[in-house]
């Protein structure tokens, strides 16, 4: 837990991390609100579902051009302007909704302004921490980062519900103060969190983009982290999809279905807590791969057995060693990301990953009316093992070490071209 404590004593990471946790809560607590709030002006199913979608469709569409700005511009600007956007957007609903104007157009173009904003926040924020934590403490940041997502998920929806209870307006008042109070620690961050200098001619864009996926797309670590990253997404998702409509087809309570969700949420922040001591002791190649393996045994008991005991047990314990796999290759691929491309590396690995969740619970439906419940399962389980070798069968993956080696530079991947030109652009002794 040494990671920890230094975290705690490093001033602009705890006000980064601080102000997004509050941030991300208020944010779960409008994603839950708003399907309500649109189902109770419409009554239609299909345009509650249209508000979460559009707000998806703005942070997706965002991210690409994002990560070129985050590479361009002063990361603390972009930040603060996405989290005062937040403030601006989530205020005019709460005012709308207390005085009794609320429309369903001004809830989906919020829904989608606030993905946008989501979009240009998330790559500037990944650039920040890289700036703001020095190499060895990288694995922790993530960890943190992966902690404050679990703990959002965990109390986002029950907070949510009781708001929506006090008022229609509670819930948005609540999510533009959390964005002010992002914005207000941001501003305390003293660290220099302008971009790279840059001598060559500007760029476009597009060229800006261009660059980015090729630098990915030339690197087998990249490129297999891209696909894999990709398709377990797709995969895993659609086995939560399946998982929780079997229980709905077996009758189960809500209140016994809703247990999974929390859970999870409880193992996914007990294994965020274990991920520094995980990723200090197991090579970082190798818990990448346990962790692709990880879902694979535990689709067996939810094959024989549909129950919410069971589902819960076995979607908990496959998310217990997520936050350690997560963090630990993710804070490689910062590690080891020239200082000028962080934003659109990250950017375009969380674009190609998102872009397929709609298609999980596409495919976990046509699974379980096609095959039934345990041979959607099933065949679940053999496309995750399938995805799991992605990872297993890639040297560039395989062999990353543990981070005091990439400290040293002494493993098999720090060697690789990367880092090389990771060190040419930024002399900090840590990389």
């Amino acid at each position: 837990m040494t990671g920890y404590r230094r975290l705690a004593r490093n001033h602009d990471f705890a006000a980064l991390w601080i102000g997004q946790t509050v941030s991300e809560l208020g944010s779960r607590v409008s994603m839950f609100v708003f399907p309500l709030i649109a189902f109770a002006l419409t009554g239609s199913a299909m345009v509650a579902a249209l508000a979460e979608a559009l707000h998806l469709l703005g942070l997706t569409a965002t991210l690409l051009p994002a990560g070129v700005l985050a590479d361009r511009l002063d990361r603390r600007r972009l930040m603060r302007f996405a989290s005062g956007a937040g403030v601006v957007l989530y205020a005019s609903l709460a005012l709308a909704a207390l005085g009794d104007r609320l429309t369903i157009s001004h809830l989906l173009v919020v829904a989608l302004l606030t993905g946008v904003g989501a979009g240009l926040f998330a790559p500037a924020e990944i650039s920040a921490v890289r700036a703001v934590v020095p190499a060895e403490d990288l694995p922790a940041a993530l960890s943190q980062n992966q902690a404050r997502q679990h703990v959002a998920s965990l109390l986002g929806a029950p907070l949510g519900g009781v708001l929506y209870g006090v008022a229609r307006w509670a819930p948005f008042l609540t999510d533009a103060v959390s964005f002010a109070v992002s914005w207000v620690l941001l501003g305390r961050i003293r660290a220099d969190l302008s971009a790279p200098a840059y001598d060559g001619p500007r760029q476009r864009v597009r060229e800006g983009l261009r660059e980015g996926f090729e630098f990915i797309w030339t690197r087998p670590f990249f490129r297999v982290l891209m696909v894999w990253a990709a398709l377990g997404n797709l995969v895993v998702n659609a086995l939560f999809f399946v998982a929780i409509l079997r229980l709905i087809q077996g009758g189960f309570h809500p209140f016994q279905i809703g247990l999974v969700d929390t859970a999870a949420g409880v193992f996914g922040i007990l294994g965020a807590i274990a991920a520094p001591w995980l990723i200090d002791r197991v090579a970082t190649g190798r818990l990448t791969v346990t962790v692709a393996w990880s879902f694979v045994p535990l689709v067996v008991p939810m094959v024989l057995w549909n129950n919410p005991a069971v589902v819960a047990i076995a979607l908990s314990f496959g998310l217990f060693l997520n936050p350690a796999g997560n963090a630990g290759i993710g804070a490689y691929r910062i590690a080891v990301t020239p200082p000028d491309l962080i934003g659109r590396v990250q950017s375009s690995t969380q674009f190609t990953s998102m872009s397929v969740m709609p298609l999980a619970p596409v495919l976990a439906g046509a699974l379980l009316s096609g095959l039934g419940g345990p041979a959607a399962i099933a065949v679940l389980g053999a496309l995750a093992a399938g995805v799991a070798l992605v990872p297993t069968l890639s040297r560039s993956v395989r062999s990353v070490p543990r981070p005091a080696e990439w400290e040293r530079g002494d493993g098999s991947s720090a060697r690789e071209r990367p880092i090389e030109r990771a060190r040419a652009h930024d002399p900090s002794p840590a990389l």
